[in-house]
């Protein structure tokens, strides 16, 4: 467990390093950081059911909330962002934290293939109505929602397996993360 707390915290020097030079992420403040980038990746790790899933994260951006759910759950991760300088963000990141198992495609969301993955994720990246769309198009399982304080949309084909409300615990912010599952 030390060394992923560690790989953790070199994630976020690497975050505010380059923010410092590139727009990665709003987040600002090291609270900010933790908030978006650990404890939304730690909530779903601990509330995902799939045992070697394949997981797509899209809109990775700094990769949140992806290279927290490899860290966490050890599994497979498709990262995916368009633009040219988070995934050469990204790609540092893999080098340096060594990395297995998670791959970094430059492309959007709309480019990738159908039933590629067996669980979807992204943050922040579609408004919801878009989001349910895409991650039930990519995934052949689950997707998950991250919400600021909404309720979770219906789906008219996939069921809401879980919904885990918390509180981010630097910041205070609401949040809500909904897995689907197919019927």
């Amino acid at each position: 467990m030390a060394a992923k707390v560690d790989q953790l915290s070199r994630w976020l020097e690497l975050v505010e390093e380059w923010n410092s030079s590139i727009d990665l992420t709003a987040a600002r403040t090291k609270d900010e950081l933790v908030d978006l980038f650990i404890v939304d990746a730690a909530i779903v790790a601990k509330h995902a059911c799939e045992a070697n899933a394949s997981w797509v994260d899209v809109g990775s951006g700094a990769g949140a909330p992806g290279i927290g759910v490899h860290l966490l759950l050890g599994t497979p991760m498709t990262l995916v962002e368009p633009k040219t300088k988070r995934v050469a963000f990204l790609r540092t990141v893999v080098g340096e934290l060594d990395l297995q198992d998670v791959e970094i495609r430059r492309a959007r969301c709309g480019d990738l293939e159908s039933d590629g993955w067996t669980t979807a994720i992204s943050r922040a990246t579609l408004n919801p109505d878009e989001w349910m769309l895409e991650g039930s198009r990519l995934a052949r399982q689950r997707f998950w929602l991250l919400l600021a304080r909404q309720d979770a949309p219906a789906h008219p084909s996939w069921l809401v397996d879980s919904v885990v409300e918390y509180q981010l615990p630097c910041t205070g912010a609401e949040r809500r993360a909904v897995c689907y599952r197919k019927q």
